[in-house]
Protein backbone atom coordinates (compact mmCIF):
# COMPACT_ATOMS: atom_id res chain seq x y z
CA UNK A 1 0.00 0.00 0.00
CA UNK A 2 1.39 3.38 -0.66
CA UNK A 3 0.93 6.30 1.48
CA UNK A 4 1.36 9.22 -0.25
CA UNK A 5 1.18 12.76 2.08
CA UNK A 6 -0.44 15.36 -0.14
CA UNK A 7 -2.58 18.82 0.72
CA UNK A 8 -6.04 17.41 0.36
CA UNK A 9 -8.02 21.23 0.21
CA UNK A 10 -7.20 24.49 0.23
CA UNK A 11 -5.71 27.36 0.84
CA UNK A 12 -8.64 28.16 -0.18
CA UNK A 13 -12.02 30.73 1.37
CA UNK A 14 -14.65 28.87 2.62
CA UNK A 15 -18.54 30.07 1.72
CA UNK A 16 -21.42 30.21 4.34
CA UNK A 17 -22.81 27.33 2.81
CA UNK A 18 -21.34 23.96 3.08
CA UNK A 19 -19.21 22.77 0.38
CA UNK A 20 -17.53 19.42 -0.32
CA UNK A 21 -13.64 20.39 0.13
CA UNK A 22 -12.69 16.85 -0.56
CA UNK A 23 -13.81 13.44 -1.77
CA UNK A 24 -11.82 10.52 -0.85
CA UNK A 25 -11.12 8.36 -4.42
CA UNK A 26 -12.45 4.89 -5.29
CA UNK A 27 -8.99 2.45 -3.41
CA UNK A 28 -7.92 4.94 -1.21
CA UNK A 29 -8.74 5.58 2.60
CA UNK A 30 -7.45 8.88 3.67
CA UNK A 31 -6.21 9.93 6.92
CA UNK A 32 -6.72 13.54 7.83
CA UNK A 33 -3.26 15.08 9.80
CA UNK A 34 -3.93 18.52 9.73
CA UNK A 35 -6.88 21.79 9.43
CA UNK A 36 -5.59 24.92 9.12
CA UNK A 37 -8.10 27.45 9.53
CA UNK A 38 -7.27 31.43 9.27
CA UNK A 39 -9.50 34.28 10.01
CA UNK A 40 -8.44 36.98 8.61
CA UNK A 41 -11.08 39.57 9.10
CA UNK A 42 -11.77 42.25 12.02
CA UNK A 43 -14.66 40.31 13.77
CA UNK A 44 -14.94 36.41 14.61
CA UNK A 45 -16.42 34.15 12.35
CA UNK A 46 -17.43 30.50 12.98
CA UNK A 47 -16.35 27.31 11.16
CA UNK A 48 -17.96 24.25 11.14
CA UNK A 49 -16.45 21.04 9.27
CA UNK A 50 -18.14 18.10 9.29
CA UNK A 51 -16.72 13.90 7.96
CA UNK A 52 -20.20 13.21 5.68
CA UNK A 53 -22.91 15.23 4.77
CA UNK A 54 -23.19 17.92 6.66
CA UNK A 55 -25.24 17.32 9.93
CA UNK A 56 -25.02 17.67 13.70
CA UNK A 57 -23.74 14.41 14.06
CA UNK A 58 -20.89 14.59 11.61
CA UNK A 59 -19.18 17.66 12.74
CA UNK A 60 -16.18 17.73 13.42
CA UNK A 61 -16.12 21.36 14.33
CA UNK A 62 -19.79 22.79 14.98
CA UNK A 63 -19.96 26.61 14.69
CA UNK A 64 -16.47 26.91 16.24
CA UNK A 65 -15.78 31.10 17.01
CA UNK A 66 -12.63 32.01 15.00
CA UNK A 67 -11.60 34.84 16.92
CA UNK A 68 -10.53 38.31 14.79
CA UNK A 69 -7.30 37.69 13.15
CA UNK A 70 -6.77 34.34 14.82
CA UNK A 71 -5.42 30.90 13.59
CA UNK A 72 -6.55 27.31 14.16
CA UNK A 73 -4.30 24.90 13.70
CA UNK A 74 -5.75 21.36 14.42
CA UNK A 75 -3.83 18.51 14.63
CA UNK A 76 -5.52 14.96 13.82
CA UNK A 77 -5.90 11.74 12.72
CA UNK A 78 -9.26 11.53 10.92
CA UNK A 79 -9.84 8.47 8.59
CA UNK A 80 -12.22 9.18 5.84
CA UNK A 81 -13.41 6.13 3.50
CA UNK A 82 -13.70 5.21 -0.23
CA UNK A 83 -16.71 8.23 -1.17
CA UNK A 84 -16.72 9.64 1.98
CA UNK A 85 -16.43 13.42 1.85
CA UNK A 86 -15.60 16.39 4.12
CA UNK A 87 -17.71 19.26 3.98
CA UNK A 88 -16.46 23.26 5.65
CA UNK A 89 -18.07 26.39 5.83
CA UNK A 90 -18.21 29.65 7.84
CA UNK A 91 -20.45 31.82 9.38
CA UNK A 92 -19.78 34.57 6.88
CA UNK A 93 -18.64 33.92 3.29
CA UNK A 94 -14.88 34.76 2.38
CA UNK A 95 -13.80 35.30 5.32
CA UNK A 96 -12.24 32.44 6.61
CA UNK A 97 -9.00 30.72 4.97
CA UNK A 98 -9.23 27.00 4.84
CA UNK A 99 -6.39 24.26 4.16
CA UNK A 100 -6.55 20.56 4.91
CA UNK A 101 -3.29 18.38 4.71
CA UNK A 102 -3.36 14.10 5.02
CA UNK A 103 -2.32 10.97 3.69
CA UNK A 104 -3.76 8.94 0.78
CA UNK A 105 -3.72 5.43 1.07
CA UNK A 106 -3.87 3.36 -1.89
CA UNK A 107 -5.30 0.11 -1.26
CA UNK A 108 -4.07 -3.66 -2.76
Amino acid sequence: MARIPKRLAGPGQLTNVAVTKYTCPALTKTVIRHVHVSNPSGAPVTFTMSIGADAPGARVFDALSIAAGSVLDHFCYYIVDVAEVVQALAGTTLTINFTMDGDEIVLG
